[in-house]
């Protein structure tokens, strides 16, 4: 089964290389992928840092939600993620699954605005 699913990227350390490789092998990953506009935002929490680039990717896969996760994961490691206590620190890449299947699975897409423009960009009949 085709599943259709939106990931959030966002990355406040060399933003433009890590959103570029992250996006390079998602397009050689999965089908159909479009990708909204990207753009930079002020950290949120720990405000002592670099503004974020963020941004979203819709594509289609036959992963499940629990293999797509791990996949990003391992992609985010790639591409030199470093894991802190501080849920809100600096960051290579941070990929997350914010849409499957048409339904908004990721509570911060609530809460903030960017996240909102991409997802209509991507996906008009969301909101």
């Amino acid at each position: 089964m085709k599943n259709d699913v939106i990931v959030g990227l966002g990355s406040n350390i060399d933003p433009m290389t890590h959103i570029e490789k992250a996006l390079t092998q998602i397009k050689t990953r999965f089908l159909n992928v479009n990708v909204s506009e990207f753009i930079f935002t002020e950290p949120i929490g720990f405000k002592d840092q670099a503004h974020f680039c963020n941004g979203a990717v819709r594509f289609t896969t036959d992963l499940s939600a629990e293999a797509l996760k791990s996949w990003l994961l391992a992609l985010e490691d790639a591409l030199g993620r470093i894991r802190t206590e501080n849920k809100n620190g600096p960051r290579s890449i941070d990929l997350d699954i914010l849409v499957w299947n048409g339904k908004i699975v990721d509570p911060d897409v609530g809460e903030r605005d960017f996240l909102q423009s991409a997802l209509k960009a991507l996906q008009p009949t969301l909101f």
